[in-house]
Parts: C-alpha cells; structure tokens; sequence
C-alpha cells in the first residue's frame, strides 16, 4: 500500500480507530467495546484516530480520547485505483470488499452481469452494501488505513462508467501502465456483448481463478504498482498472451 495512505511509525502506535472529528474525536460505542474487550486497551494506552479522509492524530484512551499531537492531514494516494466485481453468491462479495481495502483500493463498483448467478431484490442489496460499507471501514482500522475506499451501489455492468475500463480475461495482454480500473466478471464468464464494450482485455495471471481470486490478484498488482513495488510506467503487469 501507498505509505501516504498508511498512518506512519513512531507516534502512529497501537490501534487505529476511524472518528466523525480528529479535532474533538469521540469513539463510536462497538469501537469502544473492541478497543477494551478484544485488544486489551487501557486508560492512557497511545492509540491514533482518522477521519477516513486523509487526516489523523495520535491520541491516548480514556474516558475521554485524549489528543496526543498535532493533527497530520495526507493527499489522498494517486493515481486513484478502482475494481469492479461481479457479485456473488454466500459471503464471498464480502470478503472481495475486506480484501481490496486492505489493499488500498479506492473505488470498489459492485455490479450484477448478464450471466451472474447472484440476484437481489433493491431491498437486500441495500442491506447488502450497507453491510460491505462497515465491512470496508473494519478493514481501514485493522490495516491503519487513512482513505476510506467508496463502496458504490449495486449496479448492471449496463450501468457502468466504463471510461478506462480493464475487462480481466483468461486470455489477454498484461496489465498496462496507466490502467488504474478493473473488472472481474462472474465466473460464467463474460458475454459477447459485455466483451464488445470494453476494448481493453487483460489477464491477470497465467491460471484460471475463482471470481473473489481474480478481483483480489487485481486489487494486489493495482496496490503494489502505486505504491512502488512493482514497476511502473513503461511497463506491464500481469501475463502478457503469448
């Protein structure tokens, strides 16, 4: 992950906890009860507090958080990164939502495609995101991540943005520099159709993966290009078709 996405060392000890204010920060009821009953906090321990959007604080707990320093506001990371996934069925839509944000994912656009076996009525899917919403900020904590990624409405791959779209395929060229979004499609696989919309067609390794797999490898070769751990521009990533 990008370090300007990642609360620093030092002062950026113990548990990182998302707050509405770092300003005047106050923990939210189940942050408390996770802070004092699963990892152990006490009175005085150093903690850091973010607002999500880029600005954070270390802090000492208490009844009262405390601050312990200055407020350090960061740019969000750049180039903004973004994948696409067909839902699933089960809880593995979810575990694509924890993955990606640990990753450092910005935009994470859920959609249902033509040959997606998942299904739901607007009612569940709004519970639905709403439930990869807390999934997404839970991951942001454990990972001491200072951006909160956007976890977009469910949508039909019709009702995409599809402007600098990837389509992951079995068969493709490597990921190029410069493609910041990618789609993973169910795994039926893509249509003609949905083929024909997107012209740039990428493989992401050389086996054929599982859905939630293909979504993470690309939040993964995402990440690790930006923040410096795989080579940038002039080159690819991924398999290139041979």
């Amino acid at each position: 992950m990008s370090g300007s996405d990642t609360v620093a060392g030092g002062a950026g000890s113990g548990p990182h906890v998302l707050v509405a204010d770092v300003d005047a920060p106050e923990l939210d009821t189940d942050d408390r009860h996770h802070l004092e009953r699963a990892l152990r906090l006490r009175s005085g321990d150093l903690l850091t507090v973010g607002d999500g959007a880029g600005r954070w604080r270390p802090c000492r707990y208490g009844d009262l958080i405390a601050p312990a320093g200055d407020v350090v506001a960061t740019a969000s990371p750049s180039p903004a990164l973004a994948v696409g996934f067909a839902v699933l069925k089960g809880g593995r839509s979810e575990t694509i939502v924890q993955k990606l944000t640990e990753l450092g994912v910005d935009r994470i656009a859920p959609f249902v495609a033509e040959r997606s076996v998942a299904r739901w009525d607007e009612v569940k899917t709004a519970r639905l995101v709403q439930r990869w919403q807390r999934v997404a900020r839970e991951a942001v904590m454990q990972c001491r991540r200072l951006w909160l990624p956007r976890v977009e409405p469910v949508r039909t791959f019709g009702e995409l943005d599809l402007e600098g779209a990837a389509l992951a395929v079995t068969e493709g060229r490597a990921l190029a520099a410069g493609e910041n979004f990618v789609l993973v499609g169910p795994e039926g696989g893509w249509t003609g159709a949905e083929l024909a919309a997107v012209d740039r067609h990428v493989c992401l390794g050389p086996h054929t993966m599982r859905a939630e797999t293909a979504a993470i490898a690309a939040g993964a070769l995402l990440g690790a290009r930006r923040s410096g751990h795989l080579p940038a521009a002039g080159d690819t990533i991924g398999r290139a078709n041979g």
